[in-house]
């Protein structure tokens, strides 16, 4: 028994040892993971340490060679980055300025304590405490960004807000905040708060294309920054934080609020007395008018990228550009586009002077919902306007005012033209087929002259678009440009010469130095007079008794209605005392306007303008005298019999007048045996048919009245024509002699 006691106490014992031993290995193993604990934490510190000297250092190294390569005080003022373009009405009043504007540079000492106030308090209130970062301001937008999960908020100070508009984009990437930061300690390395501080007032961006606070102050207040109110300087402070938001001039209620939170801001940080505070009242403060910034912007897109084909390249410098806009006409264009459009529909207005200097253009009902430019660059189809080329290419081949034409039912290659109703007044005379916009008539005399004449008559009188000559183009089915239709109607006005619209007059820099100005155009003749006359004719009656009616004015003006199918487009293009007016409107989408006519909207559109635009100009009467050529006369004997003193006028087959004194007819070997000239492409359905000729009417002149002989001989259309020959030899012999002694 008592060993087995002690077998027991031994067994104890060792159990005892062993439990020791363990625990004093567990007792080493937890001062040896300390101890590791503690060295790695003794690492770690003296790595942390080591890098956060690198990190100082290789900042600081970063921030001294930004300050060395960083631009003297007086450089930064003078640097600018874009072209200001202030454009100028024709009596040289300023109606818009585009591009970045600068107003004066102010000093420190001239910029008023309030503006400093205000911008300092709103935007950056430790700015005179930091080097340029805020690390308050950065420590607290991040623990707000981890503790409430949200994005970092905006903690850029003014130093580094300066130094990103200066220097920098406004990307938001880690690399750019990074150079940020060290270009604004490097600014604050260089200068001082005061200069700083100016060098951000006069450069920062406040909206509306205004930089500094002089610019923003005469952009929204016309006056001054060193006149600023605590009021005005409250509401451009509270434009840095988004200008096209809070711009007086997009948004008067929220420029309003965020000023007063630039008020409370102030209160807050003791740069304002709450008493006075409490006296402010921003809503009373007067902005500037920007009535009739709208529509102008219309004239501005179509004119203003031509400086880059008048000006020398690389001219960066602001400039003064003087235009021949019209404000008191815009105003009134714009007025009566908006009054008359049906709802729903567009409209634009063109107007130019004589010598094609663009007066007013409106290019749409608003232009902040839509700046779609309809004057200029939409493409519709005219309608009946067009039928001013066909008439004009009837008149040249031998019509005039007073020729009787049949107004009746016709097919021509299997197309049928229907007059508006459905009427037809059979014969007429071509003054009231125009006035009445007969179709009928206008497929007839298209057919009669050729199509490919009538658009040649269109490229002649300044149509630039594809012109199809199908016979349904008679009747406007080809698309045209507003503004091209109404140069169009100018040269017309112009008694047949050309006219080339131009908006710019001259251009200057701020200095007063002249870089361009507009040189007339040369003028050529598109028609004879005579022909001019009788268009004039036409179109004066048009609007006296025809669909023109609504756009009469109480003095003489000559003009042309026009309206497409299912009422989807109306046109109107006129004249009067050397004002030419072209009037479109309809839907974007190409839709029906119920009631939509080129006689209803369109022309009293054009006769609500145009009363204020003649208003101070006198009445000018129409030239509508016939002064008809010889050839349009009664010729004498002789001229039957080929005398060598008589020319033949004719148009040749691109519709083209020869007058006496140029090239004479061609002799008979110049003719293929179609009759027709060499190369000339004539369409076949109208290869075989006669030449048709205006039936004899009464001379249209001041001499007693005769009538008119065809144009020329049966001999010489018989060989021109390559009919038969007549058996009259001895006659036709002289006739081949005439020929011979002229090749000779």
């Amino acid at each position: 028994m008592a060993r087995r006691r002690g077998s027991g106490s031994q067994k104890r014992g060792y159990r005892s040892r062993k439990a020791a031993a363990k625990m004093r290995e567990q007792d080493a193993g937890q001062r040896g993971w300390k101890a590791g604990l503690w060295r790695w934490t003794k690492r770690l510190v003296v790595f942390g340490i080591v890098a956060v000297l690198l990190g100082a250092l290789g900042l600081f190294t970063s921030v001294y060679f930004a300050a060395q390569s960083m631009p003297s005080f007086a450089s930064l003022k003078q640097s600018q980055v874009g072209q200001t373009i202030l454009v100028r009405a024709r009596d040289g009043s300023e109606i818009v300025e585009l591009g970045p504007s600068y107003g004066q540079w102010l000093d420190a000492d001239e910029i008023p304590q309030v503006m400093k106030d205000a911008m300092v308090s709103v935007e950056d209130h430790r700015f005179y405490s930091h080097l340029g970062v805020d690390p308050m301001g950065l420590a607290r937008a991040v623990y707000n960004a981890t503790m409430e999960d949200r994005r970092v908020s905006a903690t850029s100070t003014i130093s580094q807000q300066l130094a990103r508009n200066i220097f920098l984009n406004s990307n938001r990437t880690i690399d750019r905040k990074m150079r940020e930061a060290v270009l604004a300690m490097a600014l604050e390395y260089n200068f001082t708060k005061d200069e700083i501080l100016e060098l951000y007032l006069n450069k920062v961006y406040f909206g509306g294309g205004a930089y500094g606070i002089d610019s923003a102050s005469r952009r929204f207040f016309s006056h001054s920054a060193r006149d600023l109110s605590l009021e005005e300087a409250a509401i451009i402070a509270g434009l840095v934080k988004a200008p096209s938001r809070y711009a007086p001039t997009a948004d008067v209620e929220a420029a309003v609020g965020r000023a007063n939170v630039v008020i409370a801001q102030m209160v807050k940080y003791g740069d304002l007395d709450p008493a006075v505070a409490r006296q402010v009242d921003v809503e009373a403060v007067n902005l500037r008018e920007t009535e009739g910034q709208n529509s102008i912007r219309y004239f501005t897109d179509w004119v203003l990228p031509q400086l880059d084909l008048l000006l020398p390249s690389g001219t960066f410098e602001p400039i003064e550009v003087w235009t021949t806009l019209d404000v008191g006409m815009q105003r009134a264009a714009t007025a009566a586009v908006q009054s008359n459009a049906p709802s729903g529909a567009q409209g634009a207005l063109v107007s130019m002077d004589r010598d094609g200097a663009i007066l007013a253009l409106v290019g749409g009902t608003d232009y902040v919902t839509s700046n779609y430019n309809r004057a200029t660059d939409a493409m519709r189809q005219p309608g009946s306007a067009f039928k001013l080329f066909v008439y004009l290419s009837a008149l040249e081949a031998g019509y005039n005012p007073d020729t009787m034409v049949k107004d009746v039912p016709v097919e021509i290659n299997g197309w049928s033209p229907r007059n508006s109703g459905g009427s037809y007044a059979g014969d007429i005379d071509l003054r009231t087929a125009f006035a009445y916009s007969k179709n009928s008539v206008a497929a007839q005399l298209g057919n009669e002259v050729g199509f490919s004449n009538v658009a040649s008559m269109a490229r002649r009188f300044g149509v630039t678009t594809s012109i199809s000559t199908v016979p349904s183009m008679t009747l406007g089915s080809n698309e045209v440009r507003l503004l091209d239709m109404t140069r169009a109607y100018a040269a017309v006005s112009a008694g047949g010469e050309s006219v080339e619209p131009y908006g710019i007059m001259r251009v200057t820099t701020v200095d007063g130095e002249e870089l361009y100005r507009h040189k007339q155009a040369r003028a050529y003749r598109l028609v004879p007079d005579y022909v001019a006359a009788g268009i004039t004719d036409l179109l004066q009656t048009a609007v006296a008794t025809g669909t023109g009616r609504a756009a009469q004015i109480g003095r003489p003006v000559a003009g042309k209605t026009g309206t497409t199918n299912s009422n989807r487009d109306g046109y109107f293009v006129g004249f009067s005392s050397g004002i030419t007016t072209g009037v479109w409107m309809g839907r974007d989408d190409n839709a029906r306007v119920s009631a939509l006519q080129g006689g209803s909207a369109p022309a009293q559109a054009f006769a609500a303008f145009m009363r204020y635009a003649v208003r101070d100009r006198p009445v000018e009467e129409f030239d509508t005298d016939l002064k008809l050529p010889e050839w349009q006369l009664e010729p004498d004997d002789e001229f039957y019999l080929g005398d060598e003193d008589d020319y033949y006028y004719y148009i040749d087959e691109q519709g083209n007048l020869v007058e006496p004194g140029g090239t004479r007819r061609p002799p008979e070997e110049d003719f293929d045996i179609e009759g027709e000239r060499p190369g000339t492409q004539r369409d076949p359905a109208q290869r075989d048919r006669p030449a048709m000729r205006p039936e004899p009417q009464p001379r249209v002149t001041r001499q007693p009245q005769l009538e008119p002989p065809q144009a020329a001989s049966d001999d010489f259309l018989e060989r021109a024509t390559g009919r038969e020959l007549p058996q009259d030899e001895p006659r036709q012999r002289r006739v081949d002699d005439r020929y011979r002694e002229q090749r000779d």
